[in-house]
């Protein structure tokens, strides 16, 4: 009984000397990774999650613009790092220095992704196919696979793994394949790991993104091929509202798990579109 006693009292006496105050503080942050971070939906999904309180960590091919976000962001102890999602040896690079900075993980949001060339089939080359395939299929595997891993070996395990897929895992867009075939993948991707996920409390969930306002959706101002072989603008919405969705799936409990979502501008042509 001695013996205890005086084990309480230096344990008393470390924690108001701030021996375990790190330990203590490291578990009362929530660390949310962001790809393709730097611009559009990622730096949108970026400035909501940091109002929202996590410490974010943002990530994609260029510091630069990860800096210029980074310095925008509410709260402190932010991270931007430079690396490919499509590289094995980034990608392990990039969660060494989230375990090692943070200890956890408890969001990642797969959101890096390009498009195409507009091309049918036949006129799409083996490289830009493995290039878009690489980054929307490949990375989303890579950080997924290493935010797998962390979220179950850390304490208390469990976390959330939010894929960025897009209208096109419903229906295609003309001279769409290799986009359309990564974002259908993606879909699986998900519903995988929301199973795998189960019994280490990882939720896995989509938001499947239609006509958000940004570099990628700007020639859509202009007019975009339609099925029907016509050229036309179509409707966009503010990045916001992919934030605000994600804001909501990121903040649900770990009893509840938002798997499919979709945000789109109202009038854009998905209801009828294929």
């Amino acid at each position: 009984m001695l013996s205890f006693l005086f084990f309480y009292i230096n344990v008393l006496n470390d924690t108001k000397h701030g021996i375990f105050n790190g330990a203590r503080n490291r578990m009362d942050q929530r660390i949310a990774l962001i790809t393709g971070a730097g611009s559009g939906v990622g730096r949108a999904c970026a400035e909501t999650l940091a109002r929202d309180g996590f410490t974010m960590v943002l990530t994609g091919r260029r510091h630069a613009p990860l800096e210029q976000v980074r310095a925008t962001l509410a709260g402190q102890g932010h991270l931007a790092i430079a690396a490919d999602v499509s590289s094995e040896a980034d990608v392990t690079a990039l969660f060494e220095q989230i375990e090692q900075r943070f200890g956890r993980l408890d969001l990642l949001f797969n959101n890096a992704g390009r498009n195409g060339p507009a091309v049918e089939i036949d006129a799409l080359s083996a490289d830009d196919w493995n290039d878009i395939i690489a980054t929307n299929l490949t990375g989303s595997f890579l950080c997924a696979r290493a935010a797998f891993g962390l979220m179950k070996r850390q304490m208390p395990k469990g976390g959330r793994i939010i894929n960025n897929g897009s209208i096109s895992a419903h229906v295609p867009r003309p001279l769409s394949a290799p986009y359309t075939a990564t974002k259908h993948a993606i879909t699986g991707l998900t519903r995988a790991l929301s199973l795998d996920g189960r019994k280490h409390d990882i939720a896995c969930g989509q938001i499947d993104i239609g006509n958000a306002a940004s570099e990628m959706t700007e020639r859509m101002t202009d007019g975009v091929l339609q099925p029907d072989g016509t050229r036309a603008p179509e409707p966009r919405m503010d990045a916001d509202n992919v934030a605000r969705t994600l804001s909501y799936m990121a903040d649900l409990p770990a009893s509840a798990n938002a798997m499919f979502v979709t945000v789109m501008a109202t009038k854009m042509p998905f209801a009828g579109r294929g």
